[in-house]
Parts: structure tokens; sequence; C-alpha cells
């Protein structure tokens, strides 16, 4: 691995995010540490922590940056179909606990977590600050898929999603979506693109025009204490 600015503990100063690195892709930094001062700071910035167990904490900022547009959001057909259904329950912030530990557990494709134990408790002590949040599908009782990601500003930085159900997932990300739209939410951060993220009507952005709604977050933020906890059929 190419050297890396290292990040000092008591320092939440992060190296220009247009030095990260070609190879690998977006790698801007490692070290400091994951309290919720420093991943706000990374958020606002456009970074985010992507490491794994016997990694250092690693930071990154892509470029191009994998985003969706709430308003440019289509259901696909089979989609619209499950949600005029209502197979699901659907909530905000009622299980994120359970969710992100959901997030955490090995896929089918892969034995390992990138949600390190570290990640898990950052992650929660940034929903106990108000800062992030999980959308939830019940059945009969049940959590059976889910998602979680930061809301800052007028943005959400999304981070994970799974199901235990097929296309719960989707469907959370679906109700995620029309909320977010309808609470003057421009754009949602993907992160990294992978086929599922495609399927849902993700796309590449040049990181520069990233940073434009970065800048641009604050002018009318989202009052996530506002939002309703169940929401409405669709």
């Amino acid at each position: 691995m190419a050297q890396l600015p290292l990040l000092a503990k008591d320092n939440l100063v992060f190296p220009p995010i247009d030095s990260a690195l070609r190879e690998p892709e977006g790698l801007l930094a490692a070290g400091g540490d994951l309290s919720v001062a420093r991943l706000s700071e990374a958020y606002r910035r456009g970074i985010f922590p992507w490491f794994d167990d016997d990694q250092p904490i690693l930071w990154w900022s892509p470029d191009p940056r994998v985003v969706l547009f709430p308003e440019h959001f289509k259901p696909s057909r089979s989609l619209g179909k499950l949600l005029r259904q209502h197979r699901f329950e659907v909530s905000l912030n009622r299980a994120f606990d359970d969710v992100i530990e959901a997030c955490s557990e090995p896929r089918g494709y892969s034995a390992g977590t990138w949600i390190t134990r570290d990640m898990r408790v950052a992650y929660k002590g940034m929903h106990q600050a108000g800062l992030a949040h999980s959308v939830e599908c019940f059945r009969d009782g049940n959590l059976v898929g889910g998602l979680y990601g930061v809301g800052l500003g007028n943005l959400f930085f999304g981070e994970s999603m799974f199901h235990r159900e097929r296309d719960a997932s989707k469907v959370a990300f679906a109700h995620l979506v029309r909320l977010l739209r309808d609470h003057g939410c421009p754009l949602i951060d993907c992160q990294i693109g992978n086929p599922h993220l495609s399927s849902l009507g993700a796309t590449e952005i040049a990181r520069n025009k990233f940073v434009q709604f970065l800048d641009q977050m604050d002018d009318a933020p989202i009052d996530w204490q506002a939002l309703p906890r169940t929401m409405p059929p669709w």
C-alpha cells in the first residue's frame, strides 16, 4: 500500500480529498478514530471509513462518486408491484441496533465483514447523537430487512442494507427515497457502486460535483426528529 497520511487522534483535520489515491481508488488517509466528531467531519468533507478487522482505520473519497437522486427515482415494475402489496410494515429508527448487527453478518459470498465491532459501536454512537438512521421492514413482527446510514443537513449517506426475506431491503430503500424526496433531500450518497445499487437507479458523478452538494447541505436541513416513525403505505 502506498504511504498514506496518518491522522492523529487529537486532530480532526483530513487531507484534501483531491489528494486521494487513484490506486486503490479513493484511499485518502489512515488512523485517527471513529468518534462522532470525526465521523461527522468526514461525511461533511465527502470522506467515509472502510476497513477490515486486520487493517487500521482507512478513509476514502473516491472519484467518481456513486449517488442516487431521489427526484429521479422510479421503482421498477416488479418493485412497484411489490410496494403496492404492502407486504411489510416499514418504519424509521425503530430498530437501529438490530439493523446494523444484521448488516454486519457475513454474506453468502464472504466469510468476513467490513462492519467491524468498532464500526458498529461507532455508528450506534452516531445514532444516539441523532446523526445515523435506519429504515426497517417487519413482517409478522419479525425484522426481515432494512438499511442504515448518516443524515447530515439535507443529505443522506447510505452505509449498508440487508434482507432476510427477498426484496425487503429494496422496499426499505424505496420508502427511504420517497421520504427523503418529500423532505427536500437532493442526493443520497451510495459511495461505491455495485449491481444492486445500479438496479435501484444509482449513478456516477464526478467528485467535484458531489462536493457542490456538500457545500449546500446545510441550506435547508432535514429535521429527522420530526419525521414519522411509521412509513405510510406506498
